[in-house]
């Protein structure tokens, strides 16, 4: 039996010392398994995702199981970091790129639907709570953020709570965002669901809207042309004056002149009966056509056997490519080939002489086959290169991220210094760097899974250490506290501002229904929604409207957290 006693020591001890680093190794293991397991469940096609792990932290926090509170506290912050900071990767680039055509009218009805929110928050807070406890505001805020389902700015309040409380008696405020999450994500479809009925709409004539938009409007997709050359003005003008004169961005890959096929240079003279083959934008292939002459069937396959010429897709992987402009690479002159598009993140653009090269964009390159092989070994083209992750990009990111998060910030009134934090400042260095760091020769491009690895690696350890740390009070806040005046007042956050904007995207902007529910989720950022979005639609208007106020979004919802902290809970 002391032969047991003694032989099971080890094991009550791994779970007891909590000190030790075996012991926080299995807390977090334990912790993130289980929450990643259970986000997986789906209830009516609805689950939490990976925010169960904060719930599987508040119960271990509840039973006792934890670890040291610095310990705590690190892995915390750093898990926050991480996570925002490719957030602020994965977003940079299409982030100014957001503001573009309508995506302006949408991005200012989701900053308005934020700014409701916060709105809705005090009003609840004023009417329901007891305004002489300092720890009601920061709960509510709180609240906040887990009826609009972000927690970054979940993150973000809480770290702005330390100089706000620097006695270390610090409100836990992940209890009233668990309290309000689960209802927030329902909530969210539940209001999108009813904006249909308020404003009447037919799914059907959505969709069919969507398809004749689609026809009418090319969005500069490339497009290809074989035309006959019938202006007699353009007889001995060269490409490059054709080019200027049209004031359009179009690709020659190649010319028939007496029989012999040829790829063009800027240089090259025209001469009326030559047949071309043109790559443009779709929407500028009528002008085009109209200028140059009429279209022919002329097969440039029946030609090859004179100069062999191949159309291959080249990966950019060499960094000293990255951030060059097509235009000043002379890439038909010097090398005698053509690039006819650039494919970036799935999506076909227009190979247009102002476009920045990026590590990981995909080229389609028309010429012969050696002076391909020859472009190809210039741009790098190996894919094997992409999967090596540019860890130093990341951690300088990180630690300019940092510097700039804690540089103090005084601001008359405001009884501190105001910091964006470990939040604010690494997601800005962020965005700025995936949208401008290949003028400093920084290489941002890491696969996808790269990015969602390291991100959901520092969203798991994030909420795990929040859960764990708010778990001991949790219970009470419940069931003796204001857990259920949380859920309330968090569901009323949630629906209200969705209630209010989605009819006025609706009904006086004139924006596609899908469109408005994928903005919501994007103003959300609820990958739920967007999902449920999604299944309701075949096209890809959801997904538009969710990527268009994303970026955005996200950096308000991470620096309105900080803003109501440090000016209201000082």
């Amino acid at each position: 039996m002391l032969f047991l006693r003694l032989e099971m020591d080890w094991l009550i001890n791994l779970f007891t010392t909590q000190d030790s680093v075996a012991h926080i190794t299995l807390l977090y293991g334990l912790v993130i398994a289980c929450g990643v397991l259970l986000g997986k469940l789906k209830i009516g096609g609805i689950s939490l995702g990976v925010t169960f792990v904060l719930f599987c932290g508040i119960l271990a926090g509840h039973i006792g199981f934890t670890a040291p509170t610095p310990i705590l506290g690190f892995l915390q912050d750093f898990g926050l970091i991480l996570f925002v900071f490719c957030i602020g990767l994965q977003v940079g680039p299409g982030f100014f790129e957001s503001f573009k055509k309508g995506g302006i009218a949408l991005n200012g009805l989701s900053t308005l639907m934020i700014l409701l929110n916060v709105l809705v928050m005090f009003a609840c807070y004023y009417i329901f709570f007891d305004t002489s406890k300092p720890d009601n505001l920061p709960m509510m805020i709180g609240v906040l953020y887990g009826a609009v389902t972000n927690t970054p700015g979940l993150g973000a309040a809480n770290e702005a709570l330390n100089s706000v409380f620097p006695n270390g008696q610090i409100p836990q405020i992940a209890n009233g965002y668990a309290c309000a999450y689960p209802l927030g994500v329902l909530g969210i479809i539940g209001a999108t669901i009813l904006i249909r009925y308020i404003t009447k709409t037919n799914l059907q004539d959505e969709e069919t809207q969507l398809d004749e938009q689609e026809a009418a409007n090319p969005h500069a997709k490339p497009k290809a042309l074989t035309l006959e050359v019938s202006n007699s003005y353009l007889a001995g003008r060269t490409l490059q004056q054709i080019s200027e004169f049209l004031n359009r961005d179009i690709v020659c890959t190649r010319l028939l002149h007496d029989g012999i096929v040829t790829i063009p240079t800027s240089k090259t003279k025209f001469e009326v009966g030559d047949k071309v083959h043109i790559v443009c934008a779709e929407a500028d292939a009528e002008a085009i056509q109209a200028f140059i002459g009429p279209e022919t069937d002329f097969e440039w396959e029946t030609c090859d056997d004179t100069q062999p010429m191949i159309s291959k897709r080249i990966i950019v992987t060499n960094p000293k490519m990255n951030g060059k402009t097509l235009g000043k690479m002379h890439f038909s002159s010097v090398y005698g080939v053509n690039i006819t598009r650039i494919t970036r993140q799935g999506m076909d653009l227009f190979a247009s002489r102002n476009h920045h090269f990026h590590v990981g964009d995909r080229i389609m390159v028309v010429g012969r086959e050696e002076n391909v092989n020859r472009v190809a070994e210039m741009m790098g083209n190996s894919a094997r290169s992409l999967n090596v992750p540019n860890i130093a990009t990341i951690f300088i990111g990180i630690v300019v991220g940092i510097i700039f998060g804690m540089l103090p910030i005084s601001i008359p009134g405001v009884p501190v210094p105001l910091k964006l934090g470990l939040a604010g400042g690494p997601l800005i260095i962020a965005i700025l760097i995936g949208r401008f760091g290949y003028r400093i020769k920084l290489v941002t491009y890491t696969t996808t899974s790269a990015n969602m690895m390291l991100r959901e690696m520092g969203l798991v350890l994030f909420l795990a250490s929040v859960g764990i740390k708010a778990g001991a009070g949790f219970v009470n806040t419940v069931v003796q506290g204001d857990g259920l005046l949380y859920v309330l007042t968090g569901f009323i956050i949630t629906v209200v501002p969705i209630l209010i904007i989605g009819p006025i995207a609706r009904l006086k902007f004139k924006f596609n229904y899908f469109t408005i529910m994928g903005m919501i989720a994007g103003t959300y950022t609820d990958p739920p929604a967007l999902a449920y979005a999604n299944a309701s639609c075949s096209k890809e208007a959801p997904a538009v409207g969710y990527s268009t106020v994303y970026p955005l979004s996200m950096f308000l919802r991470i620096f309105t957290a900080q803003i109501c902290v440090l000016f209201f809970c000082g």
